[in-house]
């Protein structure tokens, strides 16, 4: 049987490194990846730091998201993993063009990436006539958000996954959290996305005194490494063009890949490989509750550390003293 390939309009391209000067990483081989959505190409900026089998390491989805909330903890896998970590389109250095930001373009994105940039790996090459097919199975880290994207792909393609971590996880955004309707929402998000009045609610969302808030209120626990030049750093982040409509997308639930609680476990339920969650104590009680949730379906592995929804970027070696059993183990 022959199966033929075809190359969609929103398929991979290419990669390309890209020197030290022209991106910020965290210690890495900082290159770029070019996409093509809908006939548009995006260049998104990822991170490669040690040897040893492939470990994608997903940021969560945020105003200020970048690949550097996990860069402390990639240095501390890097010794046994070769971890490449993302800055999601629409976020980071990655482009940030005026799409309507959606769950179509990360499921997309998710399995074009892991397909192009993970699993081309000599090490397990299989011959058919003269076409290559990698096929080495990779492992997993999702913080917040990307865990609904890591999952469904997970679920879709059972064999490219090893194992699955997933970093206090949550599958509802911050505006329908609070009780918003999809059409208060939707019009929020039109508001953020228009040309003037868009502009000035952005910049009124991402004071550095608005951040700061709101990582005291939820984010990190330790308010002493909320530092001004912390804060600094994230704001920098929210000011590149075209940032808000990415952001907007999130905040107002429309990067949302489920909508409900059902959905999200189901996903959980149809994997076939091993799980591990962990909790931040002080997450906020409505993400609390959806964690517990999860935690309590049969096979799930779970701990509980400090922390909140930036465990990840707030306590990276408690994560890896955590969870390192279930990482370097063969048997799970």
């Amino acid at each position: 049987m022959t199966n033929k390939v075809q190359i969609p309009k929103f398929s991979l391209m290419s990669t390309n490194l890209l020197s030290t000067s022209a991106a910020t990483g965290f210690g890495g081989v900082v290159q770029e990846y070019l996409w093509n959505w809908e006939n548009q190409q995006l260049r998104v900026v990822y991170e490669t730091l040690g040897k040893g089998s492939p470990l994608l390491l997903l940021p969560s989805f945020s105003t200020v998201s970048t690949r550097l909330e996990v860069g402390e903890l990639a240095k501390l896998l890097a010794p046994n993993f070769q971890v490449v970590a993302i800055d999601w389109p629409g976020f980071g250095e990655s482009s940030r063009p005026s799409l309507n930001y959606r769950p179509e373009i990360y499921q997309q994105f998710l399995e074009d990436f892991v397909k192009a940039v993970l699993r081309r790996r000599p090490s397990a090459t299989l011959r058919t006539g003269s076409v290559q097919v990698f096929n080495t199975p990779i492992t997993a880290i999702a913080a917040g958000h990307a865990a609904s994207y890591v999952l469904q792909l997970a679920v879709k393609q059972q064999a490219a996954f090893s194992k699955i971590l997933l970093l206090a996880p949550t599958w509802r955004g911050p505006l329908p959290t609070m009780g918003a309707s999809q059409q208060i929402a939707g019009m929020v998000r039109e508001l953020v996305r228009s040309p003037i009045l868009g502009q000035a609610l952005y910049k009124l969302n991402t004071t550095q005194s608005f951040l700061s808030f709101m990582y005291r209120r939820h984010v990190f626990t330790d308010a002493a490494k909320i530092t001004p030049s912390f804060i600094e750093k994230k704001w920098q982040t929210t000011q590149q063009p075209g940032a808000r409509f990415a952001s907007a997308a999130f905040v107002t639930g429309n990067l949302d890949a489920v909508h409900e609680q059902s959905d999200f476990l189901e996903l959980v339920q149809s994997l076939t490989v091993p799980l591990m969650v962990v909790i931040g104590e002080s997450s906020p009680p409505k993400s609390r509750e959806e964690m517990n949730a999860l935690v309590a379906l049969p096979g799930v592995r779970s701990v509980v550390i400090p922390g909140s929804l930036g465990l990840h970027e707030e306590y990276p070696a408690v994560v890896l003293e955590a969870v390192q059993d279930f990482l370097f183990s063969s048997e799970n």
